[in-house]
């Protein structure tokens, strides 16, 4: 059995996209990452197109999803950065969000945490909060509050 000083830190993984929970998720993220040593690792998906073109057409929605997702990640990243100190790892899988993160909590056993925002609308809190609430329990979530401000979410990290 390792003792605690000998394990890798742990890793904090966030999905990004551009909702208002993913921003509490964020700074959760760091803040914990932060305090405990560990290291941040940003997720943002490049969603296919809901319909198939012609092959050109095709190989160009994926280049836009792909850099708008890159465009997302970087403005996280410097979030990240400027606040914790934290250079964190960045990752564009292409494909459907949910499949993506199940095969990346899959790829990657240094994950320790998913940490999501929970989304304050009347319709629900969120399909990735509600996913791993009824079907995905081989990883701990930690759900925050969408509606925490910074000074509570810096308070409970």
């Amino acid at each position: 059995m390792s003792s605690p000083s000998s394990r890798s830190p742990r890793k904090f993984l966030v999905v990004i996209d551009d909702s208002a929970e993913c921003r509490v998720a964020l700074r959760f993220a760091t803040r914990r990452a932060q305090h405990t040593g560990g290291r941040v690792t940003l997720m943002c998906v490049a969603e296919p197109p809901d319909f198939q073109q012609w092959r050109g057409v095709e190989e160009i929605m994926r280049d836009e999803a792909h850099a708008q997702a890159e465009a997302m990640l970087f403005e996280a990243a410097k979030l990240v950065n400027d606040l914790g100190g934290i250079i964190p790892e960045l990752v564009i899988p292409y494909g459907p969000v949910t499949d993506c993160l199940i095969q990346l909590l899959k790829d990657d056993k240094d994950i320790s945490i998913l940490v999501l925002g929970m989304g304050t609308a009347k319709e629900g809190p969120g399909p990735l909060v509600s996913l791993f609430v009824n079907s995905i329990q081989n990883i701990p979530v930690t759900i925050v509050p969408g509606n925490f401000s910074e000074e509570q979410i810096d308070a409970l990290a």
